[in-house]
């Protein structure tokens, strides 16, 4: 087994969600009266956490209106999330690389709170043995989040591989000295997520699932 802890970004690697944050960052811009993002802007920043992301997003944004953009962020974003769905094939492939023995963690942006919600309504809690978020780790690219899951499983970088949408991700990993794979079915674009290199480009939850199941 070349990597036992095998380690998933959430929104837009395993949640079919990016349309939504990107929606709901627009939607947060003009209720607060601000410059409307473009989809290219708002789909940018997924990944990161959420005041880091809404900065980006949103630079007309001064800090003391930060609390009540994430406010408006959260309720656009909360009163459809129970509408999101899996991407086709997820539950079975995490399913597999538990079986075969693979540990697997969840490195997000989104806060705490967020990611419990989204274990309990995907089913998925029992098939995760650690997770980190954004609102008790430095957000990504930092490598904490990564750096504390290899820790608490004691495994070296070259045991662990990071699978993600975004660059944030795909930076992350690089930071961490850890190997990476990006999946082009998200955020970012497949020419975008070339250029930091991951170890595979995969254009499907079917063609990731065929790589592991071949490399990992």
């Amino acid at each position: 087994m070349k990597y036992e802890l095998v380690v998933f970004d959430w929104d837009g690697t395993l949640l079919d969600s990016a349309g939504a944050i990107v929606k709901a960052i627009q939607a947060s811009s003009r209720d607060l009266g601000l410059p409307v993002p473009d989809d290219t802007r708002a789909r940018h920043v997924i990944g990161l956490g959420l005041g880091d992301a809404l900065r980006h997003a949103v630079p007309e944004l001064t800090p003391e209106r930060y609390p009540e953009m994430i406010e408006r962020y959260r309720f656009h974003y909360l009163s459809g999330d129970h509408q999101l769905t899996l991407f086709a094939g997820v539950p079975e492939m995490l399913v597999n690389l538990k079986a075969a023995g693979h540990i697997l963690a969840v490195a997000t942006g989104k806060s705490r709170l967020g990611l419990e919600r989204a274990l309990d309504h995907s089913g998925l809690r029992p098939l995760f043995q650690a997770s980190r978020c954004a609102d008790e780790c430095h957000s990504k690219p930092h490598p904490q989040m990564l750096e504390e899951l290899m820790a608490e499983f004691g495994m070296a970088a070259e045991s662990t591989v990071m699978i993600g949408d975004t660059s944030h991700d795909l930076l992350m990993a690089s930071n961490a000295s850890v190997d990476s794979l990006a999946v082009t079915y998200g955020a970012h674009t497949h020419e975008h997520l070339l250029e930091h290199k991951p170890r595979a480009c995969l254009h499907s939850v079917r063609e990731l699932d065929q790589w592991l199941k071949r490399f990992a």
